[in-house]
């Protein structure tokens, strides 16, 4: 299993160090600024990162990093 401290750390590199990949408008804010990514509505953010058809390896990293136990 893959380390979770990992993980983030890898989210960090791609997104800058002042982003918590908690916090649900910080991670669409991030998306479209830095990867031009467009969340598509629904009813939560998990679920609109699972149907966003990217291929951007920082999209796989989120929900791997939001599904872990702490």
């Amino acid at each position: 299993m893959t380390d979770k401290h990992f993980i983030f750390q890898r989210i960090q590199s791609f997104a800058g160090d002042d982003f918590d990949p908690t916090a649900d408008d910080q991670i669409a804010t991030m998306l479209k600024s830095k990867f031009n990514i467009y969340l598509p509505q629904r009813t939560s953010i998990d679920k609109s990162l699972e149907s966003t058809s990217s291929s951007h390896e920082i999209i796989n990293l989120l929900i791997k990093y939001r599904t872990m136990a702490a």
